[in-house]
């Protein structure tokens, strides 16, 4: 299957990911999930730690119709989810609703939620190639600019897969659902504030040598632009 068959293929629904409520609110296509993990930043892995659930914020990148994920081997929830089911999400939130009653208040968002077995990546060339997914996700251009991992590095970090196989995406677009009593009733502003996320002015480390000059990549990501991973 090529990158645009997948894409384009609809999403598996199963019982642990089939919406009860809300379904108006639901995507039933993998082109409406990858933009989702592509956009994010962070994903909240949440595993059990010794009986006990746990979340964490967590960094990844996705290749194809897989999440790699990637930590120190002495985390205890990477290494909790080795082999395990584990559940996965990314939400954007793209505004605050205002309603006329408590009860509707809302915010617009854009989540996806993913569950399935997280793997133990071994074979040396896809971890490589899963940090440096990991690495052009968060930072596009990065790679091929910085020094690489050393075997040191390498031998110190753990790099999970997770198949995106199973699981669901909803959205909420829109303003706020009144009854429309309240509506008839008036006198109550309602509406929606957009929420916006926009990156500030490059800050130079303290202990850059002079004469280093901020890195293209970055400069385009500061202004506004798109960098291609």
């Amino acid at each position: 299957m090529t990158t645009n068959d997948a894409c384009a293929a609809p999403l598996s629904p199963t019982p642990r990911t089939t919406l009860t409520r809300a379904r108006e609110r639901g995507r039933t296509e993998r082109a409406d999930l990858y933009p989702i993990l592509d956009t994010g930043l962070v994903c909240h892995l949440g595993v059990l730690l010794g009986g006990t659930p746990l979340v964490v914020p967590t960094v990844y990148g996705r290749a194809g119709n897989t999440l790699y994920l990637h930590g120190s081997t002495g985390a205890g929830n990477l290494r909790a989810a080795v082999g395990a089911e584990v559940s996965l999400t990314v939400t954007h939130v793209d505004g605050l609703v205002y309603a006329r009653s408590a009860m509707h208040f809302s915010m617009n968002y854009r989540s996806a939620v993913v569950l399935g077995r997280a793997d133990l990546v071994t074979d040396p060339a896809e971890r490589l190639e899963a940090l440096r997914v990991i690495v052009e996700h968060a930072a596009p251009g990065a790679w091929d600019r910085v020094r690489p991992p050393s075997r040191k590095e390498m031998a110190a970090t753990m790099v999970l897969s997770l198949d995106l196989t199973e699981a669901s995406v909803k959205v909420r677009t829109g303003g706020p659902r009144d009854d429309a009593e309240d509506i008839a009733a008036g006198g109550t502003w309602a509406g929606v504030l957009p929420l916006r996320q926009e990156w500030g002015a490059p800050v130079p480390s303290d202990d850059l040598g002079a004469g280093v000059a901020v890195p293209e990549d970055v400069a385009v990501r500061a202004a506004g632009g798109v960098v291609s991973a």
